[in-house]
């Protein structure tokens, strides 16, 4: 065996372990939280104060800063769930249970944040609240998904089980995103088709383009330390009898 992959080995072995992603989680959550802070401190200056005011939607496209990141976190960890499950069920990893149950929280609420926010942003743009239009009904049932996975995972008593059971409905539930993805594409719909993503230059103003992209990036950053901290109690819950937790609660005591 090669140098490399017996050190890719090495780590992906150790970080499986429940004692050494704690430590690790504690030990990276700081730096994450000030990268998280510089990020979203330099990405709400840049789009609340340095970016011009859009000739046809004045200042309420501002929303977009918040709006546009919350979307796409909720298709990312959506995503990364349906990986994380692919994992548990294959390899029998426990640590990508424990990141896909603690990703779930969090991806509901970016959807729910990006649901309200484009309903805000929607009222003075369309005239209503909402609409059932492809986008916002396949982004609705991301939420449900979402849900769907906290609710099941909670009513499972042996975790465990309740892990390949999520895992199953995460894979299941991952069609509706290239649905939500393409929709504006694939059908006539009052959402506005892509502008940053699309192929070629993007249709934005590059003044809003860079305090976007920081925004979605901080976004990134926050997923990190909520999901690790999220993950650290679920280990803490599952493994409260084992001997690592135990002499952790003892230091700490």
């Amino acid at each position: 065996m090669s140098v490399i992959p017996a050190a890719v080995s090495r780590f992906f072995h150790r970080t499986a372990s429940s004692p050494h992603f704690y430590a690790l989680a504690d030990r990276f959550i700081p730096w994450l939280t000030a990268i998280f802070i510089l990020l979203l401190a330099a990405g709400l200056y840049g789009g609340l104060y340095l970016a011009p005011t859009d000739y046809q939607q004045g200042d309420s496209y501002r929303i977009i800063y918040i709006h546009v990141p919350a979307a796409w976190m909720s298709l990312f960890i959506y995503v990364l769930m349906a990986i994380m499950g692919a994992i548990a069920l294959v390899w029998h990893m426990k640590m990508a249970e424990v990141m896909l149950v603690a990703s779930a929280p969090i991806g509901a609420g970016f959807t729910f944040i990006a649901l309200v926010t484009g309903s805000l942003w929607g009222k003075p743009m369309w005239g209503t609240w909402w609409v059932w239009d492809a986008r916002l009904t396949s982004e609705l049932i991301l939420l449900f998904l979402y849900l769907g996975v906290i609710s099941l995972y909670g009513a499972i008593e042996d975790k465990r089980a309740a892990a390949r059971a999520v895992s199953i409905l995460a894979l299941v539930g991952v069609v509706n995103i290239p649905i939500i993805h393409y929709s504006v594409q694939w059908w006539n719909t009052l959402h506005q088709g892509p502008t940053v993503s699309k192929m070629g230059k993007p249709s934005i103003h590059v003044e809003m383009l860079v305090p976007l992209l920081l925004m979605a990036v901080a976004f990134k950053f926050y997923y990190l330390i909520a999901a690790l901290q999220a993950a650290k109690l679920e280990l803490l819950k599952r493994e409260a009898s084992s001997q690592w937790v135990k002499t952790l609660l003892e230091k700490q005591a």
